[in-house]
């Protein structure tokens, strides 16, 4: 067990996540760049948008291996 309870010091990145569409705004959200499917980011947001299924599936390829 880490004493690090945010477990923040493993693989840990500055890269801050980007601002995700409010709930109660609902669509327009931008579609996913891999699949097309919506994602949680609005329309607006400048960059690689991915949906949770593809954002999950990068964070694992991209991974530390230990």
């Amino acid at each position: 067990m880490s004493d690090d309870p945010d477990n923040t010091a493993y693989c840990g990145t500055d890269t801050p996540h980007p601002d995700r569409a409010p709930e109660a705004g609902g669509p327009p959200f931008a579609d996913c760049v891999l699949c097309r499917e919506p994602t949680e980011y609005p329309e607006s947001y400048q960059g690689i948008t991915l949906c949770p299924v593809c954002e999950w599936q990068e964070a694992q390829r991209t991974a530390c291996s230990g």
